[in-house]
């Protein structure tokens, strides 16, 4: 096992060059085993999700080559239809190989995936919408088993309890652009990943409508096609990149980055006092000795993601005031709360919210990761911490984030990996 040690209180200045989507990049990579031919993929990041990915695809026959964050995928030689557990239970998104293959090859059978401990995420919405589209499943021994002679279109309505699945609408999307006749998906979710992945579909010849909008409608075609796609930069390290050199009190510019993905945060910060700076691929961040409490509430996008609610966590402990924070995605998504207050922070729980009263400073301490936006928070914290940081289980953050402490130690952080 590795930790971070983090010496705190350095200044980030400098520039920082976004990677590609983590999570834009693993549905796209299940889809292309549905195209006739290679597939190449570039700005691919190197993560141990993607690595993952690549296994499972290697696993069940697929060809596949991974350089320079370019991926080849030749997906003919796919004979086994089994996802082990071994490899689904450490990446929750894996199970969105099983829309792809049932389109493919009319059957599939997954273990239950695994992931990041954030609170309960079942795949009921994915099961109800493939069985919409008449794939027969059941669950055995802990795996989903599903098959299906032939796709038929639907209308499909895929809210859940917390708004719409990015997974869930990623899966019957794929599985409906192979089915027979037309298939509407209503309340599909509209997160920049999916617009990504419909585009990359399109670009396979698939006919899809309407991706940015809670309603899909899909046009089944009789055959994918290989081809070569971009995947978008990735939103959720982007916006990491942007509260850390704020809460270090730097100055800190992100390359190759989209900044509409990023709108509900920099309203935040703007409301927060944060002046924010942006073109069409670059967001640019200057920190300021004190900043204004504000109240956040997660939401489906284009609302405030979950995904950067822990690192605007670490971000208020430093405000000045009281700032509440309301997860509604994943209401359970606070196991981060008690590290934090380790470092000198003062949050308390109620329920779904936090409410996180901003103190002078935070002290280094020794803390645990149990998640990877959690540890991502960890880290901003350590970075604007006086004296040492370790960070423990840092294993999480290889997980979603490319080469992320070389990435702050080229802008002034002292960070160092080391064994326990």
């Amino acid at each position: 096992m590795e930790k971070f040690l983090i010496e705190g209180g350095h200044p980030l200045n400098g520039k920082i060059k976004a990677s590609g989507a983590k999570n834009a990049a693993l549905p796209i990579i299940a889809a292309s085993i549905m195209g006739e031919g290679k597939t190449i993929l570039h700005n691919i990041p190197s993560l141990k999700d993607t690595e993952t990915m690549l296994k499972i695809l290697t696993f069940l026959g697929a060809k596949v080559k991974f350089f320079n964050n370019t991926v080849e995928i030749e997906p003919s030689g796919i004979k086994r239809f089994t996802a082990p557990y071994e490899y689904v239970s450490t990446m929750r998104a894996s199970i969105c190989l099983l829309g792809p293959m049932l389109a493919k090859y009319g059957k599939a059978k997954f273990s239950m995936p695994g992931g990041c401990v954030i609170g309960p995420r079942p795949i009921d919405l994915h099961l109800k919408g493939l069985k919409k589209l008449g794939v027969e499943i059941k669950n055995e021994e802990g795996y989903v088993i599903g098959k299906v002679k032939k796709l038929k279109g639907n209308r499909i309505f895929l809210g859940g309890n917390f708004g719409s699945s990015v997974l869930a609408t990623a899966n019957v999307m794929c599985a409906a652009t192979l089915a027979e006749g037309e298939t509407i998906i209503e309340f599909a979710a509209c997160e920049p990943e999916i617009v990504d992945l419909a585009r990359f579909l399109k670009k396979m010849g698939a006919k899809i409508y309407g991706e940015g909008s809670h309603i899909l409608r899909i046009v089944g075609v009789r055959k994918l096609k290989g081809t070569e796609y971009t995947i978008i930069p990735d939103r959720i390290e982007t916006g990491t990149y942007m509260l850390a050199g704020l809460i270090t009190k730097g100055k800190i510019k992100i390359e190759n980055c989209i900044p509409f993905h990023l709108m509900a945060l920099m309203d935040r910060l703007e409301e927060a006092g944060i002046g924010v700076k942006y073109g069409n691929d670059y967001i640019e961040v200057e920190g300021k000795d004190k900043w204004k409490a504000v109240d956040i509430v997660t939401l489906p996008y284009p609302g405030f993601p979950t995904d950067l609610q822990a690192q605007m966590m670490a971000f208020l402990t430093l405000a000045d005031g009281i700032s509440v924070i309301t997860e509604k995605v994943f209401p359970e998504r606070f196991i981060h709360v008690g590290e934090l207050n380790r470092l000198g922070a003062n949050i308390t729980l109620d329920g779904s919210k936090a409410i996180v009263k901003g103190v002078k400073n935070l002290l280094g301490a020794k803390v645990m990761a149990s998640d990877l936006r959690a540890s991502a928070a960890l880290v901003l914290a350590g970075l604007a911490a006086e004296g040492e940081t370790q960070i423990s289980r840092i294993y999480h953050l290889d997980r979603g984030y490319e080469k992320f402490e070389e990435k702050l130690s080229k802008v002034g952080a002292k960070i160092k990996r080391v064994r326990e």
